[in-house]
């Protein structure tokens, strides 16, 4: 095609998905069902993982529950259980790729077809990068990288079969910005939201226009992981909050979920902003949390 052409056609597709995007602003978004479909949730026995679950099972999905803890994927079972919704729980060690694997068998043998995958799991151990131990660094990219990698490619050739399914990734506001003291926590983070793009890519560029993917970046949730959370302008965000967010960013096929929106931005201040803008805006905006700098606790 002349490029000419080609540059006509690309600036009218822009114009279009702009008036596309307004009209939306004014339909309400039509919810999908999951009645029935199989969701398998990593990191389900606490927090997001646990609260994801129990909005699924008032949905009527049948839930596939996986976590490191037994007592806590049980509890998050129970609580599902009496909302009506079918449940399987698996003891996974989501560090571990045999363990991944060999679950994900049992999985697809005594359920069947994953239709809507979560990567929930994650690890944060909020500490200065020459104070975490080695080990500690390896198990958080096999945790909140890694396993993605492990899950999606176990699951999704039956999606790439049916054309149909939904790939999850729950990320953070800190895989797009860099938090002093996060520094393995932010790498993990950054990488799961690029994993989660190109992924959107790659599933378009297959033409699997049924398979959807979401990506969750939330700021500070209240779960318990990381102690005394607080910034000047952003609230600690309440876990039942962020998880009803999330159920209906993937009800309506949303690509990327910010918490609060504002937290989208974050790419444009980059873009424009100087590097001494950028650090005095950091400041300013006051994040804290406990961290162990150097061998010694402190209020970061």
């Amino acid at each position: 095609m002349n490029i000419i052409l080609e540059i006509l056609l690309l600036l009218l597709t822009v114009i279009y998905s702009y008036l596309e995007s307004l009209v939306k602003l004014f339909i309400p978004v039509k919810r999908k069902s999951v009645s029935g479909e199989i969701v398998l949730i990593t990191g389900a026995g606490h927090g997001i993982g646990r609260l994801t679950a129990t909005e699924f099972a008032k949905l009527q999905s049948v839930l596939v529950l996986w976590d490191i803890n037994k007592n806590g994927v049980e509890e998050t079972a129970a609580q599902c259980r009496k909302i009506g919704a079918k449940v399987y729980t698996y003891v996974v060690d989501c560090s571990k790729r045999e363990d991944i694997i060999a679950s994900a068998d049992k999985v697809k043998q005594e359920v069947g077809d994953v239709d809507i995958l979560i990567n929930n799991a994650g690890v944060v151990f909020c500490a200065d990068l020459l104070s975490l131990e080695d080990s500690q660094i390896q198990k958080i990219f096999d945790v909140n990288v890694i396993a993605h990698f492990w899950t999606t490619r176990a699951f999704l050739p039956s999606m790439m079969r049916k054309n149909h399914g939904h790939i999850v990734t729950i990320a953070s506001s800190a895989g797009l910005f860099g938090v002093p003291f996060l520094v393995d926590y932010c790498s993990t983070k950054f990488a799961a939201v690029g994993y989660h793009k190109a992924l959107t890519a790659e599933l378009s560029a297959l033409q699997m226009s049924e398979i959807k993917t979401t990506c969750l970046c939330p700021v500070f949730v209240d779960t318990g992981f990381v102690k005394n959370p607080s910034t000047r302008f952003a609230p600690v965000l309440v876990p039942e909050d962020v998880a009803k967010t999330l159920v209906d960013g993937i009800l309506t096929n949303k690509k990327m979920i910010y918490i609060p929106p504002f937290v989208s931005l974050s790419g444009v201040l980059e873009l424009f902003l100087p590097e001494r803008a950028l650090k005095a805006f950091s400041a300013f905006h006051g994040v804290k949390f406990d961290a162990k700098v150097r061998s010694t606790n402190k209020d970061k």
